[in-house]
């Protein structure tokens, strides 16, 4: 028997002997590892709006982009994905199923449901919108990033400003001045 035989039979030993498996929403159906955005993720807004706008872009209704889109997007847009994939799903009103304003969380998911329910109303295209959108979320995400930058640096000069500026004193201008005070003082003008 080969070691790698060996590790092979004490890992089932050490796990019970049965392998483990996610299950799927429904019963009975085992998926693959699913990536979930992360909460902590700045882009993960961005990269579900992609991913929506790609399906509406292949051709898929609107519910079942929402249905594909909603398990891998972050809380604020999945629950709203979601609740308008059932909706629509069941032939609510397209007004109805996505909320309005002051509903959902963040600027962007109610932006999406702004077009999402101007989409439906007047018939314009809703997956050249939400590219948009999405792209708008990571020049967002940009400009923050770049202001949290500019802060940091701000913050890091005050305590360097601390500490070089009194040694610039000490060792620049210190010196200067003591060395042309003894010069006015030895030449009489004192």
């Amino acid at each position: 028997m080969s070691f790698a035989a060996v590790l092979l039979a004490i890992a089932i030993l050490l796990s019970g002997g049965r392998p483990r498996t996610m299950a799927c929403d429904r019963p009975g159906v085992v998926s693959p590892v699913r990536v979930l955005a992360r909460a902590d993720d700045p882009m993960a807004v961005a990269s579900s709006l992609d991913v929506f706008a790609a399906c509406l872009s292949s051709g898929m209704p609107v519910a079942g982009a929402a249905r594909a889109t909603a398990p891998f997007a972050p809380k604020a847009v999945a629950d709203v994905l979601g609740r308008a994939a059932d909706l629509l799903a069941l032939g609510a009103d397209p007004a109805l199923a996505w909320p309005s304003p002051g509903v959902t969380g963040g600027d962007h998911v109610e932006a999406l449901c702004r077009l999402a329910r101007r989409s439906a109303s007047s018939g314009t295209a809703l997956a050249q919108a939400v590219s948009e959108l999405a792209d708008q979320s990571r020049l967002d995400v940009a400009d923050s990033a770049r202001a949290a930058a500019e802060r940091a640096s701000v913050l890091i000069a005050g305590p360097l400003g601390v500490c070089y500026l009194p040694a610039f004193v000490c060792l620049g201008i210190v010196p200067v001045v003591v060395g042309l005070a003894g010069d006015v003082w030895q030449s009489g003008a004192w």
